[in-house]
């Protein structure tokens, strides 16, 4: 039995926090006035008419670099204003007046496992054992495993619970072929079951812990909302690493908050997390739901038809709206997600993960757009387009002032950096809106993000059909003869060649 086991028998609790709490408050206030102090420096560096409103320094740093990029940032932040403070109220209001009206006849819970640490296995299988039995429905959880060690683990934790009749277990096991198989299995284990119209189910990741009385805050949203199929909710992250790490990971929380309030706004949220995310029954019963993220595939006009080897939450996110389904957001209701990084080096797995995260999106976007503004609504698709330049006015900016520092001298390159030393101060004050906890290394790294995070996502927008995994040390395997074995490569590199060339020669111009 494995360690996990023996701990579950022997009746002990691992409490699971969302955070492991701000560092001490010196150290806190201490990070904030060393980055103040570092940003005020550099300005006071600054000779007096680098301030000159008609100065083109000036111009340069507050025209070309600010206003830009910052617009659609400015309406994401307005746009999630409204949804928090007045439409999603509205929407809570109308859902808790259901009461038990608004539950549905059946909760189904589906667990996917796969290569996950007893410990975590265990926290994970408790919540949902606990809530199956507090949501006040009949309930089936299926665990969709690949080791025996996995289902040894499950049912001694379900023996240790002893959750009421109404809530039942059905192990799936299958070989290790991949989360979209695992899923399938789950799907269609659910759908031999012939859920009624009104059954809702839980599609869980191994590493997500969820909170108390997640279908009854979220289920009667879609009685609400007849034309949502699917919502995902808040996510708040427990990360084994070094603190850069732990802040880099909250970060991306937070600005995924705020993102979806945006988006949830025209109840068009742009991915259905895989962390968790609840669907209704009949959405996952289909046949062609579970064939679209089992066996999803882009065609691509120069790399060919591929599989989607990683990205089923985006293979499902397209399935439901590509069939007229809205998809939405509960930001009252959160879930635990424990973050295990690739490696100890936060450089390495910041881009390893930025490498699968970007590509995903980038894949889905690819296809996404060719839906058009009557699927999409002319809000989502303009985003959806936006998705393409920002890569590339990302880099802008520090382009720019490297370019300007050749002609005008340092004088280019150090008004740059006062300008992302107070624009992502300001932008990290904005995240404060999201309820999640802010820390003086916000700043650094949104930049961090913003300039290694383009250059990824330059890469990858030319290599869409490189995938891979952090856990399952698996890539893609195509079948392509001698010419595509060659042609693919060679034209994807001919292609970021020549899209960063004409970049700089644009800069320069403009420079």
């Amino acid at each position: 039995m494995s360690s996990g086991a023996v701990r579950v028998a022997a009746g002990q609790a691992w409490p699971v926090t969302a955070d492991h709490g701000p560092p001490p408050a010196l150290v806190t206030a201490a990070g904030w006035l060393l980055y103040l102090w570092v940003v005020l420096a550099l300005a006071d560096a600054l000779p007096n008419e680098a301030f000159t409103p008609g100065h083109r320094q000036f111009l340069l740093v507050i025209g070309t670099l600010g206003i830009w990029r910052y617009g659609l940032g400015i309406l994401h932040f307005i746009r999630a204003l409204l949804f928090l403070h007045v439409a999603f109220p509205r929407a809570r209001a109308r859902a808790d007046a259901l009461g038990a009206a608004g539950l549905p006849s059946h909760a189904y819970f589906l667990v996917t496992s796969f290569r996950i640490d007893a410990h975590t296995t265990a926290d994970v299988y408790r919540s949902v054992i606990e809530e199956a039995a507090r949501c006040g429905r009949p309930a089936t959880l299926i665990a969709s495993i690949v080791e025996l060690a996995d289902e040894r683990l499950i049912r001694a934790l379900w023996q240790r619970l002893a959750p009421p009749p109404s809530v039942r277990l059905q192990v799936v096991r299958i070989p290790g072929t991949g989360k979209r198989d695992g899923l399938a299995h789950g799907f269609r284990a659910i759908a031999a079951d012939q859920p009624a119209a009104d059954a809702v189910v839980a599609v869980i990741d191994g590493d997500t812990v969820i909170r108390p009385g997640l279908i009854r805050s979220t289920a009667p949203f879609f009685k609400v909302l007849p034309s949502v199929g699917a919502l995902t909710t808040n996510e708040f992250c427990d990360v084994q690493g070094r603190p850069v790490m732990r802040e880099w990971h909250r970060l991306r929380f937070a600005q995924r908050h705020l993102n979806m309030c945006s988006m949830a706004l025209g109840k068009h949220v742009l991915t259905l997390t895989g962390r968790m995310s609840l669907f209704r029954a009949q959405v996952v019963a289909h046949p062609e739901f579970i064939e679209d993220v089992q066996h999803d595939e882009l065609d691509h006009w120069r790399l060919g038809r591929f599989k989607f080897l990683t990205g089923d939450d985006k293979s499902s996110w397209y399935s439901l709206v590509r069939h007229g389904w809205d998809t939405y957001y509960v930001p009252d209701t959160s879930i635990d997600t424990l973050e295990h990084p690739p490696t100890s080096s936060f450089f390495t797995s910041s881009r390893m993960l930025m490498f699968r995260w970007y590509g995903n999106s980038l894949r889905q976007n690819y296809r996404a757009v060719k839906l058009g503004p009557a699927t999409l609504g002319w809000f989502t698709y303009y985003v959806l387009w936006d998705q393409r330049v920002t890569m590339w006015t990302s880099l802008f900016g520090l382009t720019a002032a490297i370019i300007a520092s050749f002609k005008y001298g340092g004088l280019a390159l150090l008004s740059y950096a006062v300008w992302v030393g107070f624009s992502r101060l300001y932008m990290t004050l904005i995240l404060t809106a999201s309820g999640h906890r802010v820390g003086p290394l916000y700043p650094v790294l949104l930049y961090y993000n913003q300039i290694v995070g383009a250059l990824i996502k330059v890469y990858v927008f030319f290599h869409l059909d490189q995938q891979t995994w952090t856990r399952q040390k698996t890539k893609l395997q195509r079948e392509l003869d001698g010419f595509e074995r060659w042609f693919n490569p060679a034209s994807s590199e001919v292609m970021t060649f020549s899209a960063a060339s004409l970049f700089l020669v644009l800069v320069f111009h403009l420079v």
